[in-house]
């Protein structure tokens, strides 16, 4: 039997919905007759993003509680009613055989309503510091996939196994060409190209770091692919010229990847495990707007490694620029951090879950 049904929900950030999306594909592949369908909140990123990637989405009206009063604070219980209300009707109308679970606010009613009902349910985590949604799930996970040791601080031991976190595959296609990605972007390839991510919706720190250097850049002679995010194209595209190319968002992140000779990035889970498999030198400027600030625990692994550098928001006026030059000046400094980042990579973390999935199915 291989007519399997699947839920998969996740969403909010990249961090959560690409690590769905990897795990979609990788049971369509082995279970080719499977049916899916993905859960995520009305208004969030996934609601675009999972129907780009080929896939059916159904959204619920959920959000996060704000970490001060507000009225969407206060339409929280609402929310969450009419949240469970419909993850029980969208059970009841698809039969699942199994649900996976990557975080986001989404996720809680669906398998909460799921579990109830005794369908087994799959949890991945992509954090060393788990989730609150994951956290509150866990007690009624059949098995919680997670990319770091000692997490038994927040999950049954009995529970978990250690997979690494899922990555986009595609965009780590070794078979991409620098002429290729070079051609698609609009790069000079006779100059050194230095690529911009902050994170799926953008950061606004790193976009005004960017702003700021534009006069180094151009003095190093170095190219640029900046993605800033949606929220902040408006602002900044008018820098876009031969030499600086302003995106809001990168769909085809296997030829950025390609045209990259250093990479500067937010330290997200998601990212951190994808940055390992394409191997090429990083910056680290982790956000300080995260639980137990775990962006900079993560960085701070691969900096112990001497696979990456990294620089707190706070120091990025005073350390930026001489890192910069540092790094772009010494070949011997890129070939090593690329060499040890990639000695970090578990670039088979998507086909372990499905392991752990069809096990669960088998049984």
């Amino acid at each position: 039997m291989d007519n399997y049904r699947f839920i998969l929900s996740g969403g909010g950030t990249g961090g959560h919905i690409y690590p769905a999306i990897a795990i979609a594909n990788i049971l369509k592949e082995r279970y080719p007759k499977a049916k899916f369908l993905f859960v995520g909140a009305k208004d969030r990123m996934e609601m675009e993003k999972v129907p780009q990637a080929g896939y059916s989405i159904k959204g619920l009206w959920i959000s996060g509680l704000q970490r001060k009063l507000t009225l969407k604070n206060l339409l929280f219980p609402i929310k969450l009613i009419s949240s469970l209300i419909k993850a029980g009707k969208i059970v009841r109308e698809f039969k699942p055989d199994l649900v996976v679970g990557t975080g986001g606010f989404a996720s809680g009613p669906l398998l909460r309503v799921a579990s109830k009902r005794g369908i087994p349910c799959v949890l991945q985590e992509q954090n060393s510091f788990a989730g609150l949604t994951n956290k509150l799930l866990a007690s009624r996970a059949a098995r919680i996939c997670v990319a770091y040791d000692n997490m038994d601080r927040y999950f049954p031991k009995e529970k978990i196994i250690k997979t690494g976190n899922p990555v986009r595959e595609h965009i780590v296609d070794t078979t991409t060409s620098l002429e290729e990605a070079d051609a698609f972007f609009g790069l000079n390839s006779e100059k050194r190209t230095l690529l911009v991510l902050g994170g799926s919706l953008g950061s606004k720190r790193i976009n005004e770091l960017v702003l700021d250097q534009l006069p180094l850049f151009e003095e190093m002679e170095v190219q640029l692919l900046w993605q800033c995010g949606k929220g902040y194209f408006e602002q900044y595209e008018k820098y876009t010229n031969p030499a600086v190319k302003v995106l809001d968002f990168v769909n085809r992140m296997d030829l950025a990847y390609a045209a990259a000779d250093v990479i500067i990035s937010r330290a997200g889970a998601s990212s951190v495990s994808e940055l390992c498999i394409v191997g090429k030198p990083v910056i680290f400027i982790p956000s300080p707007n995260v639980a137990e600030d775990h962006q900079t625990k993560n960085a701070m692994a691969l900096v112990a490694q001497s696979a990456a550098l990294m620089i707190k928001e706070a120091d990025l006026d005073t350390k930026f620029p001489n890192m910069f030059k540092e790094l772009m000046g010494s070949g011997e400094q890129r070939e090593q951090l690329s060499t040890n980042i990639k000695e970090l990579a578990l670039p088979g973390a998507t086909e372990q879950i499905a392991d752990v999935i069809s096990s669960l199915l088998k049984n």
